[in-house]
């Protein structure tokens, strides 16, 4: 049976193509028209159609390189299915190098969304509208917040079993079992009962090559598993092991901090992992993890108050932190820090 063409937004894609298709989403205040750019490959099989977004938060860089470099690799006439690339989704704050949008809402905050909201909503209904519910499955690209960097990890409910299946196929190190917010794209994709995950790697505002490369090699490990490429998935050594609860480490002190631990890095309980002192003096204050686990996220601002966020700690018990160390240690091997 012929494979039929693929339709977004009016417009029809023939098997074997790729095509670029700009849907109207809003003007700015100077009359500037503001498009949602997706590009589409459309297999020469029927398949599954996977939706790859980044930049929901304008600052998040990362998965928008990973779009990029995904887009000059994917080849229509050796895919089944179909896949939709939208490497910008919030464009107001990217052009500001902003997370939020102009009115300072949080876009991953303001799904469905409504036709006839603030423009936070309405960005949301059209993303919905137009290329959510296109999809059968989703993989979000998200790096930390400005001056906080995460280790690569996969966010997932863990008990959706085809969303779990994904995780495990992408290949990070860590799993970390998370329950979608509300307004979220996540919580969106679970009402629709489309599996979605969420990639988080690096940090806000700056490329980390590393982070970039595990998220091509992730998200095409993810089209084979999918059986919309041909091919066995790439670093089989790591072995991604599932982290059910993580928690943040905080100042306890005012002043500088003085990090002991570094990102990836293994820590127990009762283990000093930073210290903080007062700028005007030298008496140090030792700040101690109250968890066995992997640091998963950084502060990279060596000043906090008392009760600032510090670490982000996977906890894991006995040999799954073992178990996890070494995937972290493979990972870090597999993927260098070159620009390329």
């Amino acid at each position: 049976m012929k494979h039929k063409s693929f339709q977004l937004a009016n417009q029809r894609i023939a098997p074997g193509s790729r095509h670029s298709v700009k849907i109207p989403a809003a003007r700015l205040y100077n009359d500037t028209p503001m498009d949602l750019h997706a590009e589409v490959f459309h297999g020469v099989k029927p398949g599954p159609t996977l939706l790859v977004c980044a930049a929901i938060h304008g600052d998040e860089l990362n998965g928008i390189e990973v779009c990029r470099r995904l887009m000059g690799e994917l080849d229509p006439l050796q895919l089944a299915g179909t896949v939709i690339i939208v490497p910008i989704v919030n464009v107001f704050g990217f052009i500001q190098q902003s997370r939020y949008l102009p009115d300072r809402r949080d876009l991953n905050r303001c799904f469905p969304g409504s036709e006839r909201g603030a423009l936070g909503s309405r960005l949301a209904h059209l993303f919905n509208e137009s290329l959510v519910q296109n999809a059968t499955h989703i993989i979000d690209l998200h790096t930390g917040a400005i001056h906080r960097s995460n280790l690569p990890q996969i966010r997932v409910d863990t008990d959706n079993g085809d969303a779990l299946e994904m995780a495990e196929a992408f290949g990070t190190p860590v799993i970390l079992h998370s329950k979608e917010r509300d307004g979220s794209l996540r919580s969106l994709a679970s009402e629709l009962g489309i599996p979605l995950i969420l990639y988080e790697a690096g940090e806000a505002l700056r490329f980390d090559y590393a982070a970039i490369k595990a998220g091509v090699t992730g998200v095409q490990n993810v089209m084979k598993s999918l059986k919309m490429l041909k091919g066995r998935r790439s670093r089989k050594k790591v072995k991604p092991i599932v982290a059910h609860r993580s928690a943040w480490i905080r100042n306890e002190y005012d002043g500088l901090v003085v990090p002991k631990v570094e990102l990836g890095q293994t820590i127990n309980k009762g283990q000093v992992v930073a210290q903080t002192v007062n700028p005007h003096g030298d008496d140090l204050h030792a700040i101690k993890s109250p968890y066995h686990g992997i640091v998963i996220g950084i502060s990279n601002i060596p000043v906090a108050n008392e009760g600032e966020a510090l670490f982000n700690v996977a906890q894991f018990d006995g040999e799954r932190i073992e178990h996890a160390s070494e995937n972290v240690d493979v990972f870090v091997e597999a993927y260098d820090q070159k620009p390329i």
